[in-house]
């Protein structure tokens, strides 16, 4: 893959290109021409992404390293609010001079491009299921509202028609007991 020259993810490496021990240090924000993430939560586009960039000169390539800071946005994967939080993400990768063996990033006409690195460790660092605070209740599942704060009753669970003659037994009991009770009182 061909980089874009006017990406703003493309570096230029001529100064640095084989001479190992050499390095550059880059500073930079992008603004990100498209989304980044399909879950429920991901990096919008037009967000700013600060990069913090070393690039390093070795004997197969440039070693590129750095951290990468934006905000995702989405919604609470339990009841489905509005959020935004901060991601950091590090990330290193080898891009190796052009040569016999393939790899997945090389060093193309004196330049790096940083855009899949950047774009893959932002991505896979996003939060499978984000929440809005730790101790989020979700939804209602009668009202569909927002539960704030637990109803202290458990709920129970819906009973297995295969084991609703236990059922019966175990209401039996409990109405002997009270029985037993009333007797007791009088």
């Amino acid at each position: 893959m061909r980089p874009r020259f006017n990406s703003p993810f493309v570096l230029p490496v001529r100064d640095i290109v084989r001479r190992p021990g050499e390095m550059r240090e880059h500073e930079f924000t992008v603004t990100l021409p498209a989304q980044w993430g399909e879950g429920i939560v991901s990096l919008a586009e037009g967000s700013a992404l600060d990069l913090d960039v070393r690039l390093e000169s070795v004997h197969e390539g440039i070693l590129v390293s750095g951290t990468a800071d934006g905000e995702y946005s989405g919604v609470c994967g339990r009841c489905l609010t509005d959020i935004a939080r901060p991601v950091e993400v590090e990330f290193q990768e080898l891009f190796a001079y052009p040569g016999e063996e393939e790899t997945d990033f090389e060093v193309q006409d004196d330049h790096v491009d940083l855009e899949t690195l950047v774009r893959d460790a932002a991505v896979l660092s996003l939060p499978f299921q984000p929440v809005c605070q730790p101790d989020c209740l979700g939804l209602d599942p009668r009202t569909g509202e927002k539960l704030t704060a637990s109803t202290g009753t458990e709920q129970a669970a819906p009973i297995d028609p295969r084991w609703s003659a236990l059922q019966q037994i175990t209401d039996q009991d409990g109405a002997a007991q009270s029985r037993a009770a009333e007797k007791e009182e009088s």
